[in-house]
């Protein structure tokens, strides 16, 4: 099983990264692009549990540790 973790900034949360790509995206002549933001996608391979026990799990790593929840949200897909 494999669960698939996505972590954005929140709105509101400067991504200076984000604008530092965009501002890279328009110096090379990339027309239309209104903002750009960063985040971050982690893999993770689980095994010996059911989804919802996976899912349950991976949570509480995205609390515990893989995300800054103060300023940071996350998405989780288990395949």
């Amino acid at each position: 099983m494999k669960a698939k973790i996505h972590i954005t900034l929140k709105n509101g949360v400067l991504d200076p990264q984000g604008k530092a790509v965009e501002h890279s995206l328009a110096s090379l002549g990339f027309d239309g692009v209104d903002a750009v933001r960063q985040g971050k996608y982690i893999e993770i391979d689980l095994h010996g549990m059911d989804k919802a026990a996976a899912e349950t799990q991976v949570d509480e790593m995205c609390k515990k540790l893989l995300a800054n929840t103060v300023i940071e949200n996350y998405a989780i897909d288990i395949e």
